[in-house]
C-alpha cells in the first residue's frame, strides 16, 4: 500500500514539476514536503480538491445562468427601448394629422378633427386645474363637466390598439387609472360606440 502510494505521489511530484517548472531548490523543498505526507493528510488533499472542483462548477452553472437572465432582461430592455421609440413617433406625428386645436378658457379640447379618435385619459379631478397647459401641449387635453370635474387625456390616435398600447405603457409607468377614451367629430362618445364593428364586446 505504501510502495502504491509513494508511486502515485511522485508521478503527481513529475507532473507538477513539469508543469510549475520548479527550481531545483523548489524541487528539494517539495519533495520533502511529499514525503511528511500521511494518507490519511493525502485522502484529505484529494477530498479538499474534489469539493472545490465541485464548487467550480457550480458557481460556473450559476454564472451561466446569471448570464442568460442578464441576456434576456437585455433583449426586453431593447424591445422596450423599440416600442417606446415608436410610441414617441406616432405622438410627434399626431398633431400633423389632427385639424384643431385646443379650447380656451372652458377647458374642453373639442376639436375640428372629423371622424373618431382615442385618447388615454389619465385621471379625473375636481381640485386640480391644468387646463393652462392645453394651449402649449398639443398632445395634452381634456375636458370639464358640468359639474366641474376635469378629465385629463394624453395623446390623440386614429388607430384604438395604438390608443390602448399607450395607456398600457403609462399604466406600467406607474398611472393605474389610465384608460381609453374615444371622440367623434371633437365630441367625446362611449368607447363601445366608437369600437363598433372594430374589436368585440
Amino acid at each position: 500500500m505504501k510502495k502504491i502510494l509513494f508511486m502515485v505521489i511522485s508521478y503527481c511530484v513529475v507532473v507538477l514539476v513539469a508543469q510549475a517548472q520548479m527550481t531545483k531548490v523548489e524541487e528539494k523543498e517539495w519533495a520533502k514536503r511529499l514525503k511528511s505526507l500521511t494518507p490519511e493528510t493525502y485522502r484529505k488533499l484529494v477530498q479538499d480538491k474534489e469539493a472545490l472542483s465541485q464548487e467550480v462548477e457550480k458557481l460556473k452553472n450559476d454564472n451561466a445562468k446569471l448570464q442568460a437572465d442578464l441576456q434576456a432582461k437585455q433583449i426586453e430592455i431593447n424591445n422596450l427601448k423599440q416600442q417606446l421609440a415608436q410610441q414617441v413617433q406616432v405622438q410627434q406625428a399626431q398633431p400633423q394629422a389632427t385639424t384643431g386645436g385646443s379650447a380656451g378658457s372652458s377647458g374642453s379640447t373639442a376639436t375640428s378633427t372629423k371622424g373618431i379618435v382615442y385618447k388615454v385619459q389619465i385621471g379625473a379631478f375636481k381640485n386640480k386645474d391644468l387646463t393652462k397647459y392645453f394651449n402649449n401641449n398639443k398632445n395634452f387635453s381634456g375636458d370639464v363637466d358640468a359639474d366641474g370635474t376635469k378629465k385629463y387625456t394624453l395623446g390623440t390616435f386614429t388607430d384604438y390598439w395604438e390608443a390602448d398600447n399607450f395607456k398600457k405603457y403609462l399604466r406600467e409607468m406607474g398611472v393605474k387609472d389610465a384608460w381609453v377614451v374615444a371622440y367623434k367629430d371633437g365630441k367625446r362618445i362611449e368607447l363601445k360606440d366608437a369600437l363598433e364593428g372594430v374589436v368585440q364586446n
